[in-house]
């Protein structure tokens, strides 16, 4: 199998995500979830999800869509397309599937998949993660992570426009 259909095996529907997530329950693999836009993608989000992936068996990445993003964040973003995010984040060897939200938040991709770890990067607080009320009825938990201090996607953009 190439490189390039690995990569596109690992992104999978909404749809599709929850025959991925039995096979691997089956086998008792703890599912860990993060989600966010990678708009563009630095050492931040590397250094996150590879911590993510060293807190279970197989971790899941939720990816918003252009259109969620362009809600959330403005007209001016994504800055990159949804399928190179997707590829990107797919790309990492510690990833192992990659799902596209279309909503404002992965909470109808929580339900589905429900994960055992829900993870996320310091800058928020652990009552405001959405899916966390969700995942604490069947013992679930939240992990923060500490952020990779000077790398955000604003401020490269913020220094992009500058120069």
């Amino acid at each position: 199998m190439t490189n390039l259909k690995l990569l596109n095996n690992k992104i999978i529907s909404s749809e599709l995500i929850l025959n991925k997530v039995k096979a691997w329950k089956k086998n008792n693999q703890k599912i860990v979830f993060t989600n966010g836009c990678f708009d563009i993608i630095h050492l931040g989000h590397i250094e996150l999800l590879a911590k993510a992936g060293d807190l279970g068996d197989k971790l899941i990445i939720g990816i918003n869509s252009d259109l969620s993003i362009k809600s959330l964040k403005g007209e001016e973003r994504p800055v990159l397309d949804v399928k190179s995010r997707s590829m990107i984040i797919a790309a990492l060897n510690f990833v192992d599937a990659v799902v596209v939200f279309e909503e404002l938040t992965p909470l109808e991709i929580i339900k589905k998949i429900q994960p055992e770890i829900i993870v996320k990067g310091g800058d928020y607080d652990e009552d405001d993660v959405v899916g966390k009320n969700f995942i604490s009825k069947y013992d679930g938990s939240v992990i923060i992570l500490p952020l990779t201090k000077g790398f955000s996607t604003t401020s490269i953009l913020n220094k992009i426009e500058n120069e």
